[in-house]
């Protein structure tokens, strides 16, 4: 990606822009920190740090790969029964806390008065319902002319996107503030915006590309 084009020009020129969700249009990363580690309390301060670092590092993958990885730091077998109800717990912990997380500035009117009227589609690592659910609660449905949660990984949300609506690459932007998201784009061909925050800023330091700390910036 060239240097001298900036965030603000990258999406103008965009058809479709492919959002993330949490860390993106919410200040929600840290609810879901809380949430993970709460979850493993009893197992004491060492597995709870462990969870905090691997969650910041990996914000873009799903819950249904995170909590294996967060059982195994427990010493604890992950069976698909013990993931399943974990999520269950999880998604119930969540759920108003991501909903009431303050908005990054500028994602709220920029979504809702879509001035460029682009195509806005989310990809998110969140499961599909409970998306659905957040957005529906948001009155964001109507601004969004898709919607893609787990199961659907983000490589083949964008992947089938692009395909159905008969676009480019080079004419899309992803917008997003984890690896998977970076990863999914360029596998996609797909330019790439990184939203920076607190807990993403060894991506950001390793980042040569386009870097924002909110979207009053586009």
């Amino acid at each position: 990606m060239g240097t001298k084009i900036n965030a603000s020009d990258l999406i103008k020129k965009a058809k479709v822009i492919f959002w993330d969700f949490d860390g993106v249009i919410k200040e929600s990363v840290g609810v879901k920190t809380k949430a993970f580690q709460k979850l493993f309390v009893e197992y004491g301060n060492e597995v709870s740090e462990k969870i905090r670092i691997h969650h910041e590092a990996n914000g873009g993958m799903s819950r249904f790969k995170k909590f294996p990885i967060y059982l195994e730091f427990a010493n604890i077998e992950a069976t698909d029964e013990k993931v399943n109800r974990l999520c269950e717990k999880f998604s119930d912990l969540v759920l108003d806390g991501v909903i009431n997380s303050p908005w990054i500035p500028g994602a709220e009117i920029f979504i809702r008065t879509n001035p460029n009227q682009q195509i806005f589609i989310v990809v998110s690592a969140t499961p599909t319902e409970e998306l659905l659910e957040i957005i529906d609660r948001l009155n964001l449905r109507s601004s969004f002319e898709s919607i893609f949660g787990a199961p659907t990984s983000k490589i083949e949300a964008i992947k089938a996107s692009l395909h159905r609506l008969s676009i480019k690459a080079a004419d899309a932007v992803m917008i997003g503030d984890a690896s998977a998201d970076l990863e999914a784009a360029s596998i996609n061909k797909v330019p790439f915006i990184l939203r920076r925050h607190y807990s993403n800023y060894k991506l950001a330091d390793s980042f040569a590309g386009i870097i924002i700390n909110n979207l009053t910036e586009i």
